[in-house]
């Protein structure tokens, strides 16, 4: 490889006049790197996977950042704790509801029917401008293994299921609140 295709200059210098860095020059520096690696970084509080495939899944009228606004002052309405929230990823999660207690399980030792105990994440995506795709996971833990981690346990809950049910309810508050864009509407038979 040619120094010019690299972008190095070199030339003929006398050697007492200049210094021997100034032979080879390299345009990029290591300051801009460090910035593009700095704005490129994925920081983000959303948990390291993706929504189970069978999850509610909605298209609203809204932006990511309303939506999840929304949605941080509608779980507690619904006498649900929430876990996790932040505006900016569009990601909220619920703290362990225990749906025959009604009641929010702040620890793992708390809950005393794994199977009638739910954790309902929301994830607002970017859909279209002024559009978000509301992804809703009510999930349960069929049994409890703490040498297995907590995505490896968790299952979908089934349709008839109180959790399903409630995460519903949401995105049933969700279309009311917002509306629902006409070519995301079911067709009327």
């Amino acid at each position: 490889m040619r120094n010019a295709e690299r972008g190095t200059r070199n030339r003929r210098v006398c050697l007492a006049a200049h210094d021997l860095t100034l032979l080879f020059r390299v345009p990029t520096s290591a300051f801009r790197v460090c910035l593009l690696l700095a704005a490129c970084t994925p920081v983000t509080t959303r948990p390291p996977f993706f929504p189970d495939p069978q999850a509610l899944v909605v298209i609203l009228d809204a932006r990511p950042d309303r939506v999840t606004a929304i949605l941080d002052s509608l779980v507690p309405a619904e006498s649900l704790e929430v876990a996790h929230s932040n505006l900016r990823d569009g990601y909220v999660e619920t703290a362990w509801y225990d749906t025959q207690a009604r009641r929010s399980r702040h620890h793992e030792h708390e809950i005393a029917s794994l199977a009638q105990t739910v954790k309902i994440r929301f994830w607002a995506d970017p859909w279209v401008p002024g559009q978000t795709r509301l992804t809703v996971e009510p999930m349960y833990r069929p049994r409890y293994d703490p040498s297995r981690g907590e995505r490896a346990l968790e299952a979908i809950v089934d349709k008839d299921h109180a959790g399903y049910k409630l995460a519903q309810q949401f995105v049933d508050g969700l279309k009311k609140r917002f509306g629902v864009p006409k070519a995301a509407q079911e067709p009327t038979r």
